[in-house]
């Protein structure tokens, strides 16, 4: 039986990783707080005390974690996943993190014979669930496909974006056009709202049309009912669109949209919102 060393069990990582014990594959975990791995050990995973034990003697090790500094701290230094597994095995950040980042994780992981992916993910919680998420993959083609009966588990639509750093940059356009896709829902509702509108039936009208997307369907519902809880939090989409921000400067870009609603969220944490679904933009429109 393949086995594989999953570190990060979150929203994201918890559906990702039954979905690979489904599947047949032994599955150990780790994450910070023991707790929130409490039903996938019920459910037969393996715990693992440590980013060390979890990484040894595994086919493949996976991560999806908080912010670069989590991802350079699980993977860098003695106690780390590079200098812990086994020679062979294929690391796989999932986490949505600094693309130069991932070039450097994927240069020394072959200096130490291990190969290397980056490969964030779209989907939210529910893609997450349904083993309906996208994957977005950069590092060495050969060995993405060797990885893609693992990927086949967790996502519908698994793309090679290019050499490493790939995933992570076509993520960073991914967040880049969901902000703006979100803010403009939300600009939407309160204009509908602000001259007399049904809220509830205009976004039943315009979501069948050209206006409609996924983005629409899946957070104008939650908005109208008031339901903001996490299925991407407030403090990560912070994160995301952070990240791709500092990619775009260096790369001599402007990007004044992705700006605009990157200041909005950052209200909405100031606010201590930060722990909200990343739909509370509504509420910087005072809805």
């Amino acid at each position: 039986m393949k086995k594989i060393g999953f570190i990060g069990i979150g929203i994201m990582g918890k559906s990702m990783a039954r979905n690979l014990m489904k599947a047949g594959y032994q599955v150990s975990v780790y994450t910070r707080t023991k707790s929130k791995a409490d039903e996938l050990l019920k459910e037969g995973a393996d715990w693992c005390s440590s980013v060390k034990e979890c990484a040894a003697g595994k086919d493949w090790v996976i991560t999806i974690i908080g912010t670069p500094k989590d991802v350079e701290e699980v993977y860098f230094g003695e106690n780390g996943i590079l200098e812990n597994a086994d020679p062979g095995t294929c690391v796989i950040d999932m986490t949505t993190t600094s693309p130069k980042l991932a070039v450097k994780i994927y240069e020394e992981a072959k200096k130490l014979g291990l190969d290397a992916l980056d490969a964030p993910v779209t989907g939210g919680d529910r893609g997450a669930k349904d083993g309906t998420l996208t994957i977005l993959a950069g590092g060495d083609k050969e060995v993405f496909d060797r990885c893609m009966p693992l990927f086949e588990k967790m996502g519908k639509t698994i793309v090679y974006e290019g050499k490493a750093g790939s995933g992570q940059h076509t993520k960073m356009c991914n967040q880049i056009a969901v902000a703006g896709t979100l803010a403009g829902i939300c600009e939407a509702m309160a204009y509908a709202k602000g001259v007399g509108l049904d809220p509830q039936l205009m976004f039943q009208t315009i979501s069948t049309g050209a206006a409609g997307s996924v983005q629409m369907n899946i957070q104008a519902p939650k908005i109208l009912t008031g339901d903001y809880n996490p299925g991407f939090f407030v403090k990560h989409f912070i994160k995301d669109m952070g990240l791709a921000d500092q990619e775009a400067k260096e790369a001599g870009l402007k990007l004044e949209v992705l700006e605009t609603v990157l200041s909005m969220y950052k209200e909405l944490e100031a606010q201590g919102m930060d722990q909200m679904g990343m739909q509370a933009l509504a509420k910087y429109y005072n809805w």
